[in-house]
């Protein structure tokens, strides 16, 4: 339970720093939100036209082609004006995204550059890489297919009812009564996929990192008879990396059968009691076929809502990984109370320092060393024993934990 709470909590977070993005290219934003607005509306108006043109013909020698003729017309318009608003709106969501992708980027790319080497040493090179290469790519292709889709779809959901309601109160409710079922549907899928995807993504950075790490150093595998156990590490973390796409995958792909049961609910529910409303002279045979057009493309977003909740899953737990990297605190280049060098002669002096690379694991405690300009001083010692440490605290890559003021 507490892990849920903190996986929600992680998940609000993350939107949170995706919409800050997103507000650096609102125009496009609202550009997107207009445009969809423009092609749902002239969409749902297009059944509503077929339906007039149904009413139109009334039996075999008495069609009313001039009428018939200018709904085609209009029809005609709407098709061509709604194809132009598409494209539009596919240019502007492009733009926006990739716009943020290369902010990202850079972002990420930067911190790289400021972090502290012990951040650099305690994750892999390639897991590192396959957060700004890998889980980016992810994040962008959610963010791309899910606001053109969500936009799309809310906006038809709630047009359609609008449309509905014009033609039927009743009918209208018999559709709004079965829309929970989509819901629970969608609600059931999106609790599941976002751990899943987390773990996916996770287990892919881990896979990345042993592959850069064992072909960068190749030669010293072999030369340590290291190959087979390599191998093993390998396999169980790519039966693993299986195991969890495979779930992943499995919940998001019952997305579509299930909202297809459920639009198949929708329209039978529609058409029985749309036919007894036409038998009973309460509903034209053209207002019949506007409706089930309309109970059609209502349970359409549901079908497209629950695939974008789970590429949108998968885009936020993607981005919470990259967000993570870009919010590492950087190197730190000069305390507070650094005492500044004003007349250097090049001697060095080491009183007390004390250092580990693990809070809990020791590794220098009291070293003193003092060495005059111009003195040569070889360090020797065996496997370990802080010979490289000393260069990285002398070099400073990394901070003394503990030491005596000079």
């Amino acid at each position: 339970m507490a892990q849920t709470n903190k996986d929600k909590t992680k998940q609000s977070e993350t939107l949170k720093k995706v919409f800050r993005y997103l507000g650096k290219y609102r125009i496009y934003l609202l550009f997107t939100i207009f445009l969809a607005a423009v092609t749902v509306a002239l969409t749902l108006y297009i059944p509503k036209l077929t339906g007039a043109a149904v009413d139109d013909i009334v039996a075999p020698g008495k069609v009313n082609f001039p009428g018939v003729f200018q709904i085609l017309i209009r029809i005609g318009v709407c098709i061509a004006i709604t194809a132009f608003a598409q494209w539009l709106m596919n240019i502007c969501n492009n733009k926006m995204t990739y716009q943020i992708v290369q902010d990202v980027r850079n972002e990420a790319f930067q911190k790289i550059e400021i972090l502290p080497l012990k951040y650099i040493d305690g994750h892999s090179y390639g897991e590192i890489v396959s957060r700004v290469i890998a889980d980016v790519d992810q994040f962008a292709d959610g963010l791309l297919m899910g606001f053109t889709q969500l936009f799309t779809g809310v906006a038809t959901i709630l047009g359609t009812l609008g449309f509905m309601l014009s033609v039927n109160v009743k009918i209208t409710l018999v559709v709004v009564l079965i829309t929970p079922v989509s819901f629970f549907v969608a609600g059931f899928i999106a609790k599941r996929t976002y751990a899943m995807f987390k773990l996916q993504s996770e287990t892919r950075a881990e896979q990345t990192g042993l592959i850069d790490e064992m072909i960068g150093n190749q030669k010293v595998v072999q030369a340590f008879g290291q190959s087979e156990h390599v191998l093993q590490r390998f396999d169980e973390i790519n039966d693993r990396l299986q195991k969890c796409s495979l779930r992943a995958i499995f919940f998001s792909s019952i997305t579509n059968p299930s909202t297809r049961f459920v639009n198949s609910l929708v329209y039978a529910g529609v058409g029985i009691t749309g036919a007894f409303s036409a038998i009973q002279g309460r509903l034209s045979v053209g207002q019949l076929t506007c409706f089930l057009s309309y109970a059609n493309q209502y349970t359409k977003p549901f079908n497209e809502i629950s695939g974008v909740v789970t590429e949108l899953q998968n885009a936020i737990a993607c981005a919470g990984r990259i967000f993570d990297l870009i919010e590492e605190e950087p190197q730190i280049p000069e305390a507070d109370n650094a005492v500044t060098l004003t007349d250097v002669k090049g001697n060095i002096e080491l009183k007390d320092v004390k250092f580990s690379y693990v809070p809990e694991q020791k590794l220098i405690q009291n070293l003193n060393l003092q060495v005059k300009p111009g003195q040569r001083i070889a360090i020797v010692g065996p496997t370990g024993c802080g010979k490289t440490t000393l260069i990285n605290l002398l070099m400073r890559f990394y901070d003394v934990t503990g030491a005596q003021s000079p």
